[in-house]
């Protein structure tokens, strides 16, 4: 999907109506989930409106192209049962506020360190392997338990908290 942007810095509107449809204003087309996860892909930002309303839905919409994504037969899920019913455990309480922060912190040194050791693969073997098949999968299947390991004994570290009562308005 080939789009012609004018800045780099340009977010593109996405008006949803009410029978669901989405609707890129600026292609003045309409597209599909797939289409937003392949922008996402690609590097475009883009921001979802209710096209009644204007009301922000872009953290919906982005739920939805997760969900779509994990229900796929064709591709392998992404997010393992254990860390959602972890993710789930923290909505409501009193750590609640600190798990987004924390996930897009640990999401941004997980990229990091992708980006390290290819450049490091890249550093050490050259022209000899394709980049495809960099880094090699065990390796990226251990960093994913690692970093799983980490954000478990830290979300379970949180856990141990004492709830704090609210103080009366």
């Amino acid at each position: 999907m080939a789009r012609p942007r004018k800045r780099s810095d340009e977010v593109i509107t996405v008006k949803k109506y009410a029978n669901r449809r989405l609707y890129d204003t600026s292609k003045s087309s309409y597209v599909t989930l797939d289409d937003l996860a392949e922008m996402i892909r690609e590097g475009l930002d883009f921001k979802v409106v209710d096209a009644k309303s204007n009301k922000d839905l872009t953290q919906s919409v982005l739920t939805q192209i997760i969900v779509e994504q994990e229900s796929k037969e064709d591709t392998p899920n992404l997010l393992p049962q254990n860390f959602l019913k972890e993710i789930i455990k923290f909505y409501g309480g009193n750590m609640e506020a600190f798990v987004p922060t924390y996930l897009e912190q640990a999401m941004q040194n997980f990229v990091q360190s992708q980006e390290a050791m290819r450049e490091q693969m890249e550093k050490s073997f050259g022209s000899m392997m394709p980049m495809s098949s960099m880094p090699a999968m065990d390796q990226v299947e251990d960093m994913t338990k690692r970093n799983m390991e980490i954000m478990q004994k830290t979300m379970q570290m949180f856990t141990q908290f004492p709830n704090t009562p609210k103080k009366p308005d």
